[in-house]
């Protein structure tokens, strides 16, 4: 190259660098807020562990039992749990101080995943626990799930919602590929008991930063948790027939395209059981790609349209990952998969975080536990009685085939669902101006003290 030749053409560096921008994951939550970045933390922890023991469960439950029905069992086992204290755990959530519930939740979660290390090191390890502590972890779940969604929003600027959404995603995929990378690995050479121990040690480093969180009080005159306050939280959800569309839809996705306890059964069928980790692994990594490249979607508005077009991707790209005899493809399709749900996810907790008012915060946190908590374990159970029925090639790409259909049904059938626009939604705007007032309030509060 001569010297006066210019290294690029000129103006290449100038145009790159605005794109790149756009694409590179807003990091304004994290900076903008202390308890965001323990929470962030914490939640990066224990993630990676509660993927070691996703993975290492139905691996256990198919070595004592080579069932692919009693592998999709465990999702019956944990439906009603999650229920019944997904909806009470949001009643607790809008009543007490959520930080408080959170800590108390993960610490049940801790003890219960030493209850599966026990029994993995029983000379003959038992079945019955683990559906028992499968039912538990549902109910500590239900519990705690409520609160640590509606947390982020006191803690979070409500402009930088979507951004804190966007990285919580970015910690909860890499453990998606990381954790089901190594739990293969941690299970092939040292068993599961292993992969439950590790866990447990991630719960333990959890709750050592979840206590630095300082405390999240209930809002002023919270209803306190009964009945009557769970059923005023469902009537809201079913009075926002927007909202109902992002459940139902999610629902949708998750009862027939997700067929995750097949998977061990599909890598056998295909010749390929090493492929089992990369199988977990790959929706993740589709997930973790459109993560990283989230900053576009802060200037999304219209996120009811963009919901249907992931969740139609979604099931068309399960179907793919169905129909393909190579395993090779059938990953394809499970990271295009991932990728799909994660813009699905952006949009949903958008809706969500922007336009729910914080009394009913917790209330509708636990609803929208039940969207996409239920249909997952529903899920299981249908592609484990599918499989045995019509085989698990069929189980997977009829279920994708079959949420395509739903999804555009039920776009069809709430029409508020597509018109939903940020820019002009009168609930959006409430939640907006209340969420200033509360800063407002708060650094009056801290200017007061300081004088």
């Amino acid at each position: 190259m001569k010297d006066d030749e210019p290294p690029h053409p000129p103006g290449t560096s100038r145009r790159l660098r605005p794109l790149l921008r756009s694409l590179a994951p807003d990091l304004s939550p994290w900076h903008a807020s202390r308890d965001f970045r323990f929470l962030w933390l914490s939640g990066c922890v224990t993630s990676f562990g509660s993927f070691l023991t996703y993975v290492a469960v139905p691996m256990q439950i198919k070595e004592l039992t080579g069932s692919s029905f009693a592998v999709g069992l465990i999702g019956a086992f944990e439906l009603v749990p999650l229920i019944v204290f997904g909806l009470w755990g949001g009643a607790l959530a809008d009543a007490l101080d959520r930080r408080k519930l959170v800590l108390r939740a993960e610490t049940g979660l801790g003890l219960l995943a030493g209850l599966l290390l026990l029994n993995a090191l029983l000379p003959s390890p038992l079945l019955w626990p683990i559906y028992l502590v499968a039912a538990l972890v549902a109910a500590c779940d239900g519990l705690q799930r409520p609160a640590l969604d509606s947390l982020t929003p006191r803690i979070v600027p409500h402009q930088h919602l979507t951004a804190a959404f966007a990285l919580n995603s970015l910690y909860h995929n890499a453990a998606s590929v990381a954790g089901p990378a190594l739990a293969g690995v941690v299970v092939a050479f040292s068993g599961v008991e292993t992969a439950y121990a590790l866990d447990v040690l991630t719960f333990a480093v959890s709750l050592l930063l979840l206590v630095r969180i300082r405390a999240v009080p209930p809002a002023t005159g919270a209803e306190r948790p009964s009945v009557r306050a769970v059923l005023t939280g469902v009537r809201y959800a079913w009075s926002r027939k927007d909202l109902l569309g992002t459940y139902a839809i999610d629902v949708c996705a998750m009862l027939f395209a997700f067929p995750v306890a097949v998977f061990p059964f599909l890598a056998s069928e295909l010749g390929a059981d090493w492929a089992l980790g990369p199988m977990y692994a790959a929706s993740a990594v589709g997930a973790l790609l459109v993560g990283a490249t989230s900053g576009w979607t802060s200037r999304i508005h219209r996120h009811g349209r963009l919901l249907v077009v992931a969740a139609v991707g979604w099931g068309a790209a399960m179907a793919l990952a169905g129909l393909s005899g190579s395993i090779w493809l059938v990953l394809l399709g499970l990271a295009l998969a991932g990728g799909a749900d994660e813009i699905s996810g952006l949009a949903r907790s958008t809706m969500w975080n922007q336009s729910i008012p914080d009394e009913v915060r917790g209330r509708m946190a636990g609803v929208e536990l039940l969207s996409y908590s239920v249909g997952p374990q529903l899920g299981q159970v249908r592609a484990g009685t599918m499989a045995g029925l019509v085989g698990v090639r069929a189980a997977v790409w009829s279920g994708g085939l079959i949420c395509v259909a739903a999804v555009l049904a039920v776009a069809a059938a709430l029409p508020k669902l597509l018109a939903y626009d940020d820019r002009t939604d009168p609930h959006t705007a409430a939640v907006r101006a209340g969420h200033e007032r509360a800063e407002r309030e708060r650094e009056q509060e801290a200017a007061a003290a300081t004088d």
